[in-house]
């Protein structure tokens, strides 16, 4: 670990510098005072419902297009830069991906270097993570910035200084031995850091943990499948579509033991209700990808799970992709609305766009399902999900078989899947506007060819059992994204703006009536509350990361880090040869399973992204940059 210190630092905002209250929820009710301050941006998703929206409103769509740069600050390292900087009074916090540096920036001097950390981790954790060295983000609480470094080690830096004020071990193999990583942003909940793992390319076993803010000792920790006990599931108590779901539920939908290496990892987003006190997020894909080797529903991979955030013990549960068989993660971000009117009725409502293609509204206090339908017209591995609770079926997407992966019970090589294993959205945050009423939702266009191969665990190694290709979807636009409009109460797309590559960028809104995301290609781009396009500019890389906003000396700036990678960049970011044919590729990954090797398969294939991502490569390149832009003075 290496801290650089400066002589001078920078004053901050009285409620930043001073926690000297009791500890549990005033030090919470400190963060939210600052994340409801609009000239911050204390928190990943900007607050406990990621709904992305910022009341500033300086910036209009009437003078969005005379943004200009006003400083830039280049990270020092060349992967894919997911999440986006913190803001907290006079202080930008902004982390990397591998080796997860943090830095802090002083804004009253454009960016000079206040502390840097740089955590000493073993380059061995590089192979184990799945899709680029990727990291979401950073979180504050109680005067100390949170970072979940790549080797699953939670640190926490005090924020005046950058000393480490603790440091625990997330991951339960601490060599790595288990293919366990950690690239999710943290989430502070009261006096609780909440933080999950990634590894379910390894057969990782996902869970939730809250630990201590004040010490980093454990507070509780949920398994995503297992025994009850494990799960924090009261089988009487905790329900699915408003029904208990019974002893045992986290086992006695898996062969044997097959839990004990099902994934269901939790990677992604974090919201809090505080009324609620209530905790969700989604789970990932079982392991291993092949889904006739794990027959049944494989509880409770792919699900949104509810959770007290004092106890950890489920309320409520929803699994989206019952039985997986295309790798549609579950964890993209839960964004929290309240008194929204959905069929005629008024509720305080969880909307999540999953991997798998569905929107989904759901109560966030009691489960209820209230509306399912696709946010991308191309997909088509099912049909609907069914909404009438008097059937058995409820709350089941309903699969075209020509689109399964498994026939009779046998491996299928499906093709023409939509969407893509990336899922009409991955990771990448939506926003939701109060003043408009509509999400702006960031989406992948592209489809898939699956092929599913067996493959058998061992700890530490790929237990991935797929290969699959990527290419936009057929009779469309050409591209491989859209930047849409989406009415969550309807289940309808308002508007949608074709882009050339996927919109892998997290969303913003703002009060002034303009919507930002980023581009692959590198591009910021602003539009208006009807999808016009406004204003746009070229970053040095590709944009993955989050776009931000924030105040200064009465100033409104926007930030974004570009940084091309993450799983559609990855043929970039890790240096992978586009193959110059399809059988070329496929020749490659064939010949490194007749070796044997799932790990050449999985290295060559890129996980299926290099050849459908080629194109990229004639747009931009590796880069590791904050920009941040201003109006004229």
């Amino acid at each position: 670990m290496r801290v650089l210190k400066k002589a001078k630092y920078v004053s901050l905002a009285a409620a930043f510098l001073t926690c000297t209250t009791a500890y549990g929820a005033l030090a919470n009710d400190d963060l939210i005072k600052l994340a409801d301050d609009a000239k911050n941006w204390a928190m990943p998703t900007g607050d406990y419902a990621n709904t992305r929206f910022s009341k500033l409103k300086e910036i209009t769509a009437e003078n969005v297009k005379n943004l200009q740069v006003k400083w830039t600050f280049s990270t020092g390292v060349l992967r894919g830069h997911e999440g986006g900087p913190l803001v907290i009074g006079d202080v930008m916090y902004v982390h990397t991906p591998f080796p997860n540096i943090v830095y802090a920036l002083d804004l009253n001097n454009d960016g000079k270097i206040l502390w840097k950390y740089e955590p000493k981790q073993d380059p061995n954790v590089i192979p184990i993570m799945c899709c680029d060295t990727v990291n979401r983000g950073v979180a504050y609480g109680d005067g100390k910035i949170i970072i979940n470094q790549a080797d699953t080690t939670v640190t926490a830096l005090d924020a005046k200084t950058g000393k480490v004020a603790w440091s625990v071990k997330n991951g339960e193999a601490a060599d790595g031995s288990k293919g366990e990583s950690g690239t999710a942003a943290p989430m502070v909940v009261k006096d609780k850091v909440i933080i999950g793992i990634s590894g379910g390319e390894f057969g990782v076993r996902g869970w939730t943990a809250a630990y201590n803010l004040k010490d980093g000792s454990v507070a509780w920790k949920a398994y995503s499948m297992g025994p009850d006990k494990d799960t924090l599931i009261d089988p009487e108590k905790t329900t699915q579509l408003g029904k208990p779901v019974g002893p045992d539920s986290g086992t006695n939908t898996w062969e044997g033991e097959q839990w004990k290496t099902g994934g269901g990892a939790t990677w992604g987003w974090y919201a809090y209700d505080p009324k609620l006190n209530l905790v969700y997020y989604g789970t990932g894909n079982p392991s291993t990808w092949n889904p006739v080797q794990r027959p049944g529903d494989n509880r409770w991979s792919m699900t949104i799970m509810a959770r007290d955030a004092d106890t950890g013990v489920a309320k409520w549960l929803y699994q989206m992709t019952p039985h997986d068989e295309w790798d549609y993660d579950g964890v993209n971000e839960m964004i929290l609305v309240d008194g929204m009117d959905v069929n005629g009725a008024k509720h305080d409502v969880l909307v999540h766009f999953d991997r798998n293609g569905f929107a989904y509204t759901m109560d966030r206090g009691s489960g209820e399902l209230l509306v399912a339908k696709k946010y991308d017209p191309k997909v088509n591995w099912a049909t609907e999900v069914i909404m009438d609770p008097k059937s058995d079926q409820y709350g089941r997407p309903q699969v075209v078989a020509k689109y399964s992966t498994q026939q009779n019970g046998e491996d299928t090589n499906s093709t023409g899947i939509c969407p893509a294993a990336l899922g009409t959205k991955d990771q990448q945050p939506a926003a939701y506007s109060p003043k408009t009423g509509l999400f702006y939702v960031p989406t992948n266009h592209v489809c898939m060819d699956y092929e599913p191969y067996r493959v058998s665990y061992t700890a530490g190694q790929p237990y991935v059992g797929a290969t699959v290709s990527m290419y936009p979807a057929p009779d469309s636009h050409g591209g491989m994204g859209n930047f849409i409009a989406w009415d969550a109460a309807k289940g309808e797309i308002v508007w949608s703006k074709p882009e050339l590559f996927s919109v892998w960028s997290g969303a913003l809104a703002t009060e002034g009536d303009v919507v930002f995301y980023g581009t692959l290609e590198g591009y910021i781009k602003a539009v208006d509350k009807d999808g016009k396009e406004l204003y746009k500019f070229k970053t040095p890389s590709g944009i993955i990361g989050n776009i931000n906003t924030f105040e200064h000396k009465g100033k409104q700036y926007i930030a974004v880090l570009s940084g091309v990678g993450g799983w559609a960049g990855i043929g970039l970011a890790g240096g992978l040869m586009a193959p110059e044919n399809a059988a070329a590729w496929h020749g490659a990954v064939d010949q490194g399973r007749a070796q044997g090797d799932e790990a050449a398969v999985v290295g060559t294939a890129g996980l299926g992204a290099v050849g459908g991502y080629a194109g990229l490569a004639e747009y931009t390149t590796l880069g590791g940059q904050l920009t941040v832009f201003g109006l004229p003075d």
